[in-house]
């Protein structure tokens, strides 16, 4: 079977005195029905170019289901008289939400099954799930295509029903305040921007609280952990402007704490009458100040917790007798505790040289507990809970990981790798022992490196498939993340973004140059952002491997940027910069993967995308495959697989995702040409 050819219709967008001639950019048009015929023939010929891997598919994803159990249930969270907890049941997609009173012997209550939810739709996904202070109502939204537009529901706790009420077209945030009745939530404008807080009462219907009209700033709630405030945040990728408003009074006015000052960033907490704010201000790795709740105007904010250029702060957690600092050194994630009462102050002590942690859901203000998941790139996900005042670690649940899982018979390793400039770029990696550094193993190298989002030493079990095959996995800790520093982030951004695609392609050199694996054995994968690295580096570097997957890819960089009607795009000028800059429309040009493409060898190629996406539209991914179709001169296998009913994070059900996770898997080890051993197939 042929591959789809799209017909091309010359399309010129001129700025700067430069015309750029886009011939797929009829294929943004979703109400085409030649773009879903296009979409449906890529598929057609995706399906058929892997149905010899049928059986491959079938059997990672009997491996990656047969690793997790089945029937679970998390760690219960205690939040006032209730144990919250979520559960699953073998064969069932998604979780069933829940909780018992008193005590973990009590009768179980189910708050919400999301099954029952789900029946009749191919996709479905929680938003928020919000308990009221008396533990009487739930408010909990859906999306139900996959486009992150969510609908809020409310449920009554004791009889079960759920209220006739719904609010459409609302976002990840929304939080209730102490009089059990008033509920606040955001909604979005035609850009799909979060810009509006509005208020809801049982009593009086619903209020429009506040709009900000500036296309680069995004509106989000949250609640203090001691329920004391609501805080408004207004924020753009730099800049930071917080309200307050006590939750006893909603039908009061949220005030401002610091009025937006460009490239000023603060994060705000709260403890009997004083604001903790963690800020940049004249702190690049962020500090953290101090001011009274009454006052708490900038003028009056006081350090408590200076600048250091060796530690970036990440952020803080108050409870009744202590303050949590999240911290990382040295490109790890630190935990320093202090004790109100004494002053004294500790780090936490973790058992591997190189791990990470994710904070844990710690509703509970006046308890000496801290809650965090810990795991490495051989340790599954384990929950802790830390004893801030005995200093004892409690384990409270390792996630189990089935089919003779043993995490004795793998390897974890960081190297430095040097880039073009010397910088130093660590790379975490795994594999399982018996491995030799000849050249000869496959490896799969995967990286990110935008929005300061920090990819650190993980645990990824769908990828014991690839190990136990002879796989070395690979994780490029590259600029643009903030693994080692604010500064790492800003110089991955703006005019030094090729900084990123750059220490990509060096850290791919340097586990082929200290025999790790080779060109011919390698295969390199990103998402989203990390989808434009992927398209950035197969332009700068087709050589370096010969296997690349790039899902839900942001590659139209230009004219994506130009459009402030496609979600996100405003708010992203502080990432990327705003090509309307003559400076910046003639960088950003010279990486945009579209914009790149050459008449040249390109590696296999795999790319995903999802109909309903609205953080990198369908068209993206579409038109720089059409592209790579008509120009690239090699024979190797480029396939675009579109998720017709999904968006960003493609299947939202546990057993769908798992069987895109198993042709993803697939597509890298038949295109390498992986046998079970590691050795090439015949």
């Amino acid at each position: 079977m042929l591959p789809p050819l799209a017909p091309t219709h010359p399309h010129p967008l001129t700025l700067h005195g430069h015309t750029r001639v886009d011939p797929y950019y009829w294929l943004r048009d979703k109400s085409d029905p030649a773009t879903l015929a296009y979409l449906t023939a890529e598929n057609t010929y995706m399906e058929a170019v892997m149905a010899h891997t049928k059986p491959l598919q079938e059997t990672l994803y009997q491996e990656m289901v047969g690793r997790i159990q089945e029937t679970d249930v998390e760690v219960p969270v205690k939040k006032g008289p209730y144990f919250y907890y979520t559960r699953t049941e073998a064969g069932k997609q998604y979780p069933l939400f829940c909780r018992k009173k008193d005590n973990l012997d009590a009768p179980e209550e189910i708050t919400l099954d999301l099954n029952q939810l789900a029946e009749g739709k191919d996709f479905l996904k929680l938003g928020v799930y919000k308990v009221s202070p008396d533990h009487q109502w739930l408010a909990y939204s859906l999306d139900e295509d996959g486009s992150e537009l969510f609908t809020i529901h409310f449920k009554n706790l004791t009889t079960g029903e759920v209220l006739p009420t719904r609010i459409p077209n609302t976002t990840y945030t929304g939080e209730w305040a102490n009089d059990n009745v008033t509920y606040f939530y955001t909604t979005l404008d035609a850009a799909k921007r979060p810009y509006r807080l509005h208020r809801y009462s049982f009593a009086t219907g619903h209020t429009l609280l506040f709009q900000e009209d500036d296309p680069v700033f995004l509106v989000s709630l949250e609640k203090t952990r001691d329920d004391a405030y609501l805080f408004l945040n207004v924020g753009s990728i730099e800049t930071s402007e917080i309200y307050f408003l006590s939750a006893d009074t909603p039908e009061g006015d949220f005030h401002v704490i610091h009025p937006r000052q460009k490239g000023l960033e603060y994060k705000v907490s709260h403890h009997t009458g004083t604001f903790y704010l963690v800020t940049n201000d004249q702190a690049k790795n962020f500090k953290v100040m101090t001011a009274p709740a009454t006052r708490p105007s900038k003028d009056n904010w006081t350090e408590l917790i200076p600048h250091r250029a060796e530690v970036r702060i990440d952020g803080v957690d108050l409870f009744a007798g202590h303050l949590v600092v999240y911290q990382r050194e040295n490109g790890l994630r630190t935990i320093h505790i202090t004790d109100f009462a004494t002053e004294e102050s500790h780090a936490v002590t973790f058992p591997e040289p190189a791990y990470t942690y994710f904070e844990g859901d710690n509703p509970e203000f006046d308890t000496p507990l801290v809650r965090f998941t810990y795991e490495s790139m051989t340790t599954p996900d384990t929950v802790y809970d830390y004893n801030m005042t005995t200093r004892e670690m409690t384990l409270k649940k390792r996630k189990p990981v089935q089919g003779g899982f043993d995490p004795n018979n793998y390897q974890a390793e960081r190297l430095m790798a040097p880039a073009q400039d010397g910088t130093l770029i660590p790379i975490s990696l795994v594999y399982r022992k018996g491995f030799t550094r000849d050249g000869n193993a496959p490896c799969l190298l995967y990286g990110y490196g935008s929005y300061g989002a920090s990819m650190d030493p993980y645990f990824l079990i769908n990828a014991i498939s690839l190990l136990d095959r002879g796989f070395v996995y690979a994780i490029a800790h590259i600029r643009g993340g903030e693994e080692m520093g604010r500064a790492w982030y800003e110089n991955g951004k703006f005019l030094h973004k090729k900084n990123t695609f750059t220490d990509f392609i060096d850290c791919g050199r340097y586990l082929i140059a200290e025999r790790y694996t080779a060109s011919e054995r390698m295969a390199i994968m990103g998402r989203s952002a990390g989808g434009l690295l992927i398209g950035a580096v197969i332009n700068l570097a087709p050589d370096l491997a010969k296997v690349a997957f790039a899902g839900v890819p942001f590659v139209d960089v230009i004219t994506t940027m130009l459009d402030t009607t496609i979600p996100l795009t405003a708010g992203e000028f502080e990432e990327w910069g705003n090509p309307q800059n003559e400076e910046y429309y003639w960088y950003m040009l010279s990486y945009s993967p579209y914009d790149n493409v050459e008449a040249k060898d390109y590696p296999h190629l795999l790319v995903t995308s999802g109909l309903n996406d609205p953080r990198v539209q369908y068209f993206e991914p579409t038109k720089w495959v059409a592209k790579l179709r008509a120009m690239k001169t090699d024979n190797n296998r480029l396939l675009l697989k579109t998720n017709m009913g999904a968006g960003h994070a493609g299947a939202s059900g546990r057993y769908d995702y798992l069987r895109e996770i198993a042709f993803d898997y697939a597509f890298i080890i038949d295109s390498l040409g992986v046998g079970r051993e590691g050795q090439r197939s015949k």
